[in-house]
């Protein structure tokens, strides 16, 4: 067998669903053929006579799945510093809003800005994440809350992925935050993002699927199903920001629907988190929120455990409750605060979040046939990735075999 590249003389962490634990082998290789995985697996079982026209020694370094940021609000205008000073200072969210802040502020300068503009500001960001070992990552729209503003926003970021060696997976947000001209109409401004932008959205091709904010301060249970449903009628997968503030019952309603994941969750019932389980929605927790604005309620872990809910970390980048663009310190954060353990969050970046993006057939673990994403890690042991805080260990990313 001829391969293009084979990375030798590693110790693997495949992360394979059939595997016990991380899928530990020593003395491993990964070998990629037209930038897949072609082989991973321990040295000894290479196929004879073998080949490569490139061999790389990897002198005992580990070697992961490429990581996997599976929600991100990677792609606005302006960024809300000065919010943050009035709130050290004292001044609570609602005032802040009132004033003209909070997601208002990143409307109105994303709606400002030009698609290269959101292009150029984005990549800073994404440059961060990639140096920590990022090969896939997910952005979300809702920052435009507009057809054209949508639409750009959602277009800078497909962008993104010619500008960088990474996989760029696409999410419309509509159904993020009531737009300033809607005049406090929750109801009208639903029906304008079923009936005109996802259908408008979907045809160009420019969402990979469709997500909502559940919430008091956002839309309803009933004006989510809405967004659900017109989502299936235009073919896109749906996900759901779910329980972070409240308990309306928001996983239920994203396992009834079938969601690929629902996320946020701190205030999930143990009914909320068997019905995930049992629909395969994927539980994407965001520590970095979590820690950035306060929160005290943590999300069910151990109900995700019992029922058997698969659990991802994200870092949730966005400008007002998560300026995170570090894929590490998430992991050492979903530990740390909500106790997950190296095992889940080493899976939570790659193959589970793999999974809330519908792509663990591509992405996610370290199997022939997917494409070679890797990261190799100068670490002795998993845990490092898990227990440092601010130290990046990356050695090498390798994206599509390259």
């Amino acid at each position: 067998m001829s391969f293009d590249t084979i990375w030798f003389n590693a110790r693997l962490a495949t992360l394979s669903r059939n595997a016990d634990g991380l899928g530990i082998v020593e003395h491993g290789a990964v070998a990629a053929k037209d930038g897949r995985i072609a082989f991973a697996g321990a040295m000894s079982d290479l196929p004879s006579g073998w080949d490569a026209k490139s061999r790389i020694d990897c002198e005992g370094r580990w070697i992961t799945p490429g990581l996997v940021d599976c929600h991100t609000h990677l792609v606005f205008g302006g960024d809300r510093a000065h919010e943050f000073e009035l709130r050290l200072q004292g001044a609570s969210y609602e005032e802040i809003a009132r004033a003209g802040g909070g997601i208002a502020s990143t409307v109105k300068a994303t709606r400002a800005a030009s698609e290269n503009d959101l292009v150029s500001s984005a990549l800073p960001r994404l440059d961060h994440l990639i140096r920590e070992g990022v090969t896939t990552i997910e952005v979300k729209s809702g920052y435009g809350l507009d057809l054209d503003s949508e639409s750009r926003l959602l277009r800078a970021a497909r962008r993104l992925g010619g500008e960088r060696p990474v996989s760029v997976t696409t999410t419309f947000l509509g159904a993020h935050a009531l737009p300033p001209e809607a005049n406090g109409d929750k109801d009208a401004f639903i029906t304008r993002v079923c009936e005109e932008m996802l259908p408008a959205i979907a045809k160009a091709e420019l969402a990979d699927a469709a997500d909502a904010f559940c919430e008091g301060i956002a839309f309803s249970s009933e004006q989510t199903a809405r967004v659900f449903a017109a989502a299936r009628t235009a073919g896109l997968p749906v996900k759901l920001h779910a329980d972070q503030l409240s308990n309306l019952h928001g996983a239920r309603l994203a396992a009834e629907h079938s969601a690929l994941s629902a996320d946020h969750l701190e205030f999930t019932d143990e009914d909320g988190a068997a019905a995930m389980a049992k629909a395969g929605t994927v539980a994407v927790l965001l520590p970095g929120a979590f820690y950035f604005i306060r929160e005290t309620q943590k999300p069910p872990v151990e109900h995700f455990r019992k029922h058997g809910t698969r659990i991802a970390l994200a870092t949730d980048c966005n400008p007002g409750t998560s300026p995170l663009t570090s894929l590490l310190l998430t992991m050492n954060m979903g530990a740390t605060l909500f106790r997950l353990t190296v095992e889940e969050c080493l899976a939570g970046v790659t193959r589970e979040a793999a999974r809330a993006l519908g792509r663990l057939d591509e992405i996610g673990t370290l199997e022939p046939g997917k494409w070679c994403d890797l990261a190799i890690w100068n670490v002795e042991r998993p845990a490092e990735l898990v227990y440092r805080i601010g130290f990046n260990p990356l050695h090498t990313r390798i994206w599509r075999g390259q």
